[in-house]
């Protein structure tokens, strides 16, 4: 059983406490998910149970993690770049132990994950695996070593609508305790059973963690209905405690104006007086203790802040796309053909399909597409190193060419992400050093700071805490622009397009009036 005692995670670079005096123990048959904001210590705290090492330089941790008794099975949110480059057989060997192994349980596993068993060979890297692929093949590779817990960070980002679907069954019928980290609320929704939310609190100056034995929807659920409980019970108090001070004051003021008047001929009234005005300030003693003991409102972390508005709305009728495409092509692999789309006004658009499928590749050519007509649009692509120099701060990144340097320019740039919950200090961290949702973040700051008319999104949510989806999504609903995105976020798929789009082998098919049945 894995029992974490007064563990205590502090950053190297600028001593932030990610968690402080964190206990925990885990149970026979639960599914704990870990949430939070960006840059708030999820995939930190399941590094530091499976990987400590890979800390090092980056992490100070203390305390007891035991664990002594696990096999862990463990999937990192990204995997390194030497990773990537070795190739599936290679893997494989070095993650089994092969004096023990069980072919017969092995090729079961193969079979239930239906992973191609091809794919396991010399001449396939990690690297040229489709983003389902890599995730069933790390589980393969993890199952294969009989684990007695399995560590899951964000295993959903690059699978499709279906592989999504797969996933979920294969946490719910798992025997064995998961810990896992993702963004995906409709996933959160169905397989918790238990939540670790780590918060940073006062401008990440203040680390608190909640552990609740319920699913996903009932802690938000019951969370919420705790801080309008606790808001409105601070408020009225506050509200009567002030109209007592207010009261409080009119008699002290009274009492100080007849003792500055009475007349020195008059002792026993300035004795009454002076009797009367100690009376007065021991309530205003006790007043201020009450004040002391009044409740707070609910100090908790709250989500992005996120509005796209501002922009000039595209007129209904004003044509934003014409493609027309014989062949969609990578190298010499045929991906699709005849694909027709035809984008006009202010239309919000969904691409969804298969892993592999090339819906990427698709979004790259409208982006060029764009760019030939001159049309102002914005394009954040899936994999952020795409567009983001790995020694440039966020501030460098957000900041315009034509106005580096002036004043003004930083203070708007230091605003707009303040707004996205960065730090001070986290501001001009170089980008390799933030997580994967502060990037996500910086590309949704540049969006707010251009204003295009069209945006083209690339997994937006794909790394954002599921505690911040919200806001996003009515950010998006309210643009008055163009939107055309990839995405496999079932919740943003129900409450934002007007065409949900399905790339195949033979175009473009137009799922809107069925998708929600396919998923």
């Amino acid at each position: 059983m894995l029992v974490i005692k007064d563990l205590s995670i502090y950053l190297s670079k600028d001593l932030r406490v990610l968690l402080d005096d964190f206990n925990f123990s885990l149970q026979p048959g639960q599914k704990v998910a870990v949430i939070g904001e960006e840059g708030n210590g999820k995939s930190t705290l399941l590094k530091a149970i499976a990987e400590p090492e890979s800390l090092r330089g980056y992490a100070e941790v203390r305390g007891e993690i035991i664990a002594d008794q696990e096999i862990i099975g463990y999937l990192p949110q990204v995997l390194t770049p030497e990773r990537l480059m070795t190739d599936t057989e290679t893997f494989l060997n070095k993650r089994v132990n092969w004096d023990h192994f069980d072919y017969t349980e092995f090729y079961g596993i193969l079979a239930e994950l239906g992973f191609p068993a091809e794919r396991i060979s010399s001449k396939v890297r990690l690297r040229d695996l489709s983003g389902g692929e890599k995730i069933k093949f790390q589980l393969l590779c993890e199952l294969a070593r009989r684990p007695t817990l399995l560590l899951l960070d964000e295993p959903g980002n690059d699978l499709d609508l279906e592989s999504l679907t797969w996933l979920e069954n294969f946490i719910l019928n798992q025997t064995i305790p998961i810990i896992f980290v993702s963004h995906d609320e409709t996933l959160l929704n169905r397989c918790s059973n238990t939540i670790i939310h780590i918060e940073q609190l006062r401008r990440k100056s203040l680390p608190q963690y909640t552990i609740a034995g319920v699913g996903y929807a009932e802690y938000v659920e019951r969370r919420e209905a705790m801080i309008i409980r606790q808001t409105r019970l601070a408020n009225k108090e506050k509200e009567e405690f002030e109209a007592k001070m207010e009261r409080y004051r009119r008699v002290y003021e009274r009492v100080q104006h007849e003792l500055r008047s009475v007349s020195r001929q008059d002792p026993q009234t300035a004795r009454n007086l002076k009797d009367k005005m100690h009376s007065v300030k021991s309530m205003g003693r006790r007043f201020a203790r009450e004040k002391e003991s009044q409740t707070e409102r609910p100090d908790v972390e709250t989500g992005i802040m996120a509005d796209f508005g501002g922009i000039e709305p595209l007129p209904n009728n004003r044509p934003i796309l014409r493609l027309q495409l014989e062949r969609l092509e990578v190298g010499d692999l045929l991906l699709s053909r005849d694909l027709r789309l035809d984008v006009t006004g202010p239309e919000k658009v969904a691409l969804i399909g298969a892993n592999g499928s090339g819906k990427t590749t698709l979004l790259r050519l409208i982006c060029s597409e764009l760019t030939e007509s001159g049309i102002r649009h914005a394009y954040m692509p899936q994999e952020y190193s795409e567009r983001l120099e790995p020694e440039q701060n966020a501030i460098d990144f957000l900041t315009r060419p034509e106005r580096r340097g002036r004043k003004d320019e930083l203070t708007r740039v230091r605003t707009y992400l303040g707004s996205l919950k960065f730090t001070e200090e986290e501001m001009f961290h170089p980008v390799l050093e933030l997580s994967g949702g502060q990037r996500a973040k910086l590309y949704f700051a540049k969006l707010l700071l251009d204003r295009p008319q069209v945006m083209l999104l690339d997994e937006p949510t794909r790394n954002l805490s599921p505690l911040s989806a919200p806001e996003i999504r009515a950010a998006l609903h309210s643009y008055a622009g163009c939107i055309i995105c990839v995405t496999h976020d079932r919740m943003l798929l129900r409450t934002i397009f007007d065409r949900v789009l399905r790339l195949t082998e033979s175009g473009l098919a137009d799922v809107t009036s069925d998708w929600k049945t396919e998923i």
